[in-house]
């Protein structure tokens, strides 16, 4: 298998990862300024979540060009790790 199919699956399961992630910011129900307060803590969380995602991304795309070829030890560890960062 070539490293590459490896690499655009994991890319699109971490695509799908920030979406949802996204998809728990709601809509502020006023039009003032005043209103995004109540969001901090979520904007926050997503802001850091997002962070530890690129990291884990970045990582992933610098091991993989380290890497000749892919077998079925990488395949089940990189299911591994996508199965941790979608869970947490």
């Amino acid at each position: 298998m070539h490293k590459t199919r490896l690499e655009a699956f994991s890319d699109g399961v971490i695509a799908i990862i920030i979406t949802i992630m996204v998809l728990e910011m709601k809509v502020p129900h006023g039009t003032e300024l005043a209103d995004l307060k109540p969001l901090i803590p979520v904007f926050l969380s997503y802001v850091l979540s997002f962070m530890y995602l690129g990291i884990y991304w970045n990582n992933h795309h610098h091991l993989l060009q380290a890497a000749q070829k892919v077998g079925g030890n990488i395949l089940w560890a990189n299911l591994h790790l996508l199965f941790w960062l979608s869970l947490i």
